[in-house]
């Protein structure tokens, strides 16, 4: 199994930058892709981005496309999401998801870290 912790959410104002960590730990070597997702109150889930272990090539939703950056820290076994011209609309639960080399769903997923954007 897959275990995921977000890290980095907070209370922004609009235009700030902000960087979130999605700290990936367990089975590891089963990763075939990482994703972001977000949720804000009373909306459906949105997808972000997501980045393919094996090769680093990321996807990013149009409606962030960028100002969203999807990558990969080795080092610290994270997956980042840089958000760039942050906007009161970007408040959200941000969530990390791994998908399996075995399944096509996203099986694992992070409690989530809360970006408030506000002036």
């Amino acid at each position: 199994q897959v275990h995921l912790a977000e890290s980095g959410g907070r209370l922004a104002q609009p235009g700030d930058s902000l960087t979130l960590s999605c700290r990936i730990s367990g089975r590891t070597f089963i990763v075939d892709t990482m994703a972001w997702f977000r949720q804000a109150p009373g909306k459906e889930r949105e997808f972000l981005a997501a980045l393919t272990w094996d090769t680093s090539n990321t996807t990013h939703a149009d409606s962030v496309k960028g100002r969203f950056f999807i990558s990969r820290d080795d080092a610290q076994n994270t997956v980042l999401l840089r958000m760039n011209s942050l906007k009161p609309d970007d408040t959200a639960l941000y969530r990390c998801a791994s998908k399996s080399r075995f399944t096509d769903t996203w099986g694992s997923w992070g409690q989530g870290t809360q970006v408030t954007v506000s002036s």
